[in-house]
């Protein structure tokens, strides 16, 4: 999955203000509607895809990317809403969006046994674990968005790690929708991170850097064979 913000160079001052006086009138209210009557229909295919995976094992394609248009259009609104991206978010799934980015690679097969028990226990073994995490995140990233308002407000620069924050709180609570709308059946990691963040060097399991083997030595030369007389033989000359 790819769910990225663009941290931008600067921000308006104009644009952060108006949103936190009037964002929920001229933002909040109109997507808010709208998306509201999109997720009824994201519901239906979401109950509709269950048999389906449950009968042929895989998720109708054309559900697929209407869930993923779906989410991308969360993400504009969502993006607006918390300050970390300026402009106006387009409305409906076909709108497009240069500062966030949301895809998803199709999966060809998905378990049957797998969208059984995520039906049955999913609220059990993956939201509820989340969520109770999550609940502590989002109330430390209320506060570091507080700060940022009042860095933007004065600097015009939204500050890199709270962007880098947010987006993964954003980011985390998107792959328990993922797993739990059948879209995928990667358990989701207890992290915002990027799914291609690298680890940092020299991790392991123990936490420790593996050592490197030393090279085998170099195979030792047989000895000249010696001669009749027992005494090593003298090159020609």
């Amino acid at each position: 999955m790819k769910f990225e913000v663009v941290h931008q160079e600067s921000y308006s001052r104009g644009e952060l203000l108006l949103r936190s006086f009037f964002g929920a009138i001229y933002i909040g209210i109109p997507h808010g509607f709208m998306l509201a009557l999109f997720s009824i229909w994201s519901n239906i295919l979401t109950f509709i895809s269950f048999w389906a995976i449950l009968f042929t094992g895989r998720y109708p394609q054309s559900f697929f990317e209407f869930q993923e248009a779906y989410f991308r259009w969360n993400l504009r609104v969502n993006a607006r809403l918390m300050n970390l991206s300026d402009g106006y978010p387009e409305f409906f799934n076909s709108g497009t969006d240069d500062r966030t980015t949301f895809e998803m690679p199709y999966p060809e097969n998905l378990s049957r046994g797998m969208a059984i028990v995520k039906l049955l226990f999913g609220w059990l073994y993956c939201a509820l674990p989340h969520v109770f995490v999550l609940l502590f995140r989002m109330i430390w990233n209320q506060i570091l968005l507080f700060i940022a308002w009042w860095v933007v407000l004065f600097t015009g620069k939204f500050p890199t790690s709270t962007h880098e924050f947010t987006v993964g709180t954003l980011r985390w609570g998107q792959r328990i929708t993922n797993y739990l709308s059948y879209l995928s059946d990667d358990y989701p990691p207890f992290s915002g991170r990027p799914d291609d963040d690298p680890p940092s060097s020299g991790d392991t399991a123990s936490g420790e850097t593996a050592a490197t083997p030393d090279p085998d030595p170099a195979p030792a030369s047989d000895p000249a064979p010696p001669s009749e007389t027992g005494s090593p033989q003298n090159p020609a000359t």
